[in-house]
């Protein structure tokens, strides 16, 4: 990867070099919550999306102080370098890196190729969870220029100033499935806010879960008219997909202006009479 911000990424080599440096820390976030417990890299911890990485009762990001609880437990603070990986090209390491950005946190990164890669390889699994000792953590005041909330959305479509790029499936898109099947969130309505363009998720990545080249990338987004000169607001279904297209648009390929708008299709396919293109 010609990355222009290579830092953010690093090869299962070097995560198997360096998981259990001081000064390191390699979480696990999966799609299925399951996965960890049955072999994760060693040394890694594991966050449940559904529980840890955001506020339950109010369907928002994880509060400031359940984040800084969550790294403190996990003998993280604010100079150790977190490398993020998971299941499904890094869907939920993408939402996790997301969230530490705004919240401030300096180095963080993705493996890329995430746990399918790391599979594939045939490395090192455990099953132990590690215990570190705790450290104190303090997070920044969040950074919400990360962050697209539903009027900036409204504005986006009513005066056209930003490109708007839906992730999910093409069946998604178009209004044939409400929701991924097996995920639990859903709409009152099928189909996409007027003037989104489509490039599903799985596009950005090769079939072993890397990234793909920027120029690849480059390309691809650039045909269908997302360029670095105009704000970008990225969405799916809850923000999980779309922080991965959100991660590679702003640190892979540079981009100034990228949001990543995680009310999503949950948010708005159940708005009263918001605009809906099929």
């Amino acid at each position: 990867m010609a990355a222009t911000l290579p830092s953010v990424l690093v090869t299962t080599e070097w995560v198997a070099q360096h998981a259990t440096d001081a000064g390191v820390r390699v979480v696990e976030v999966d799609v299925d919550t399951t996965a960890y417990d049955q072999g994760h890299v060693p040394g890694a911890a594991g966050w449940n999306w559904t529980t840890q990485l955001c506020d339950t009762l109010v369907r928002d990001i994880i509060p400031v102080q359940k984040l800084e609880q969550l790294l403190g437990n996990a003998g993280i603070d604010n100079k150790t370098t977190i490398v993020l990986y998971g299941d499904n090209n890094n869907w939920f390491a993408a939402w996790a890196f997301w969230q530490l950005k705004i919240y401030g946190h300096e180095d963080v990164r993705i493996m890329d190729g995430g746990r399918k890669k790391w599979l594939a390889e045939g490395r090192e699994l455990s099953t132990a969870a590690p215990t570190l000792p705790a450290k104190t953590y303090t997070a920044r005041a969040p950074d919400l220029s990360l962050r697209a909330f539903l009027p900036e959305v409204q504005t986006a479509v009513s005066t056209r100033k930003a490109s708007l790029v839906d992730v999910r499936s093409p069946q998604e898109f178009t209004g044939e499935i409400l929701s991924p099947p097996g995920l639990p969130e859903t709409c009152q309505r099928g189909g996409h806010i007027p003037g989104a363009k489509s490039i599903p998720w799985g596009k950005n990545c090769n079939e072993d879960g890397t990234f793909k080249s920027f120029d690849e990338l480059k390309s691809m987004y650039s045909a269908q008219g997302i360029t670095a000169d105009q704000p970008v607001i990225a969405y799916c279904r809850i923000g999980e997909r779309s922080s991965l297209m959100w991660f590679l648009l702003k640190h892979l390929l540079g981009f100034g202006n990228v949001k990543n708008y995680d009310g999503s299709w949950t948010e708005w396919g159940n708005l009263v009479g918001a605009p809906v293109e099929k």
